[in-house]
């Protein structure tokens, strides 16, 4: 029997219409239909006093909001961002711990695959499909530009990939100050290659470590159906957790950054004119 190793794309289960319904897909919506139905819960019965269910996710939403309230440093930004982040890490550890749920992988149907009859599995780790990973690194870069253009506006936002404030000073500072106005442009260039950068890596992390496990679970099932697979699933679920942290938390990283202001160069250029002249009359009261 000849060990058969998932591929790197999601297979296609069935369609809708003409849109394609994958494996990775169904996860998906597995762990979102989770969550909703453990919200409906939680919302209708809510108490003052919190108890079974409501409590439990309390605690949760708690621990995660002081997390988040270590890296911004304030109370407000970590409100702000917690339904983000929170999200993203409930969703992307839920559904890597699903996946090394009996079944997973080795149920499925019979059909076609690259002109050779294969076992299409009906549920695969969602995140060992690439398309979502950069779904959810496009909407963490997206959410964190927009985050920072409401917070510190539209101006201060852009300043930090072309430099408006550099290049309207340039004008009125002489030839030198057009020359850095011209680097400046330039590194904000680099910085938006940054952040085409960042899509990347987040979207590759996250696919490569968990389609790896995918891989690795199946090689130890191939070699030994009982007993050896269990300690390598128990891996899976340390790496399920610590990617799910990793993506997490570098989101909150990315809005943590994108929503901190940048000094006014024009008033750090008035306080070190002011400094230099300050200088200069205690320069000649020490002389006379």
């Amino acid at each position: 029997m000849s060990l058969v190793l998932p591929p790197v794309a999601a297979e296609q289960i069935f369609n809708i219409g003409s849109f394609p319904i994958t494996n990775s897909i169904i996860n998906g919506w597995i762990a979102v239909v989770f969550f909703v139905i453990i919200a409906f819960l939680v919302r209708n019965r809510a108490a003052l006093i919190p108890k079974g269910l409501q409590n439990v996710v309390e605690g949760i939403v708690e621990f995660l909001l002081k997390e988040v309230e270590k890296v911004t440093g304030d109370k407000i930004r970590a409100r702000k961002f917690l339904p983000i982040v929170g999200t993203i890490f409930l969703f992307v550890l839920f559904s890597n711990w699903i996946g090394l749920l009996p079944g997973t992988g080795s149920i499925g149907v019979w059909g076609e695959v690259h002109g050779e009859v294969e076992l299409i599995p009906l549920l695969r780790p969602a995140a060992s499909d690439l398309n979502l990973t950069l779904a959810m690194a496009l909407f963490a870069i997206i959410t964190s530009h927009v985050m920072a253009l409401i917070t510190i506006g539209p101006l201060n936002h852009i300043s930090k990939f072309v430099n408006l404030r550099g290049i309207i000073r340039s004008i009125k500072h002489g030839p030198m100050a057009i020359i850095v106005a011209v680097i400046e442009f330039g590194v904000g260039l680099i910085e938006i290659v940054g952040e085409v950068a960042k899509v990347v890596s987040l979207s590759l992390r996250l696919f490569g470590n968990i389609f790896a496990g995918e891989v690795l679970i199946t090689v130890m099932l191939g070699l030994l159906a009982y007993i050896l697979p269990i300690p390598f699933m128990f891996l899976e679920l340390l790496v399920g957790a610590v990617q799910a942290t990793v993506f997490a938390m570098l989101t909150l990283a990315y809005l943590v950054v994108a929503t901190e202001e940048h000094g006014n160069e024009e008033e750090k250029d008035q306080k070190v004119e002011k400094d230099r002249k300050v200088g200069k009359v205690q320069n000649v009261d020490a002389i006379f």
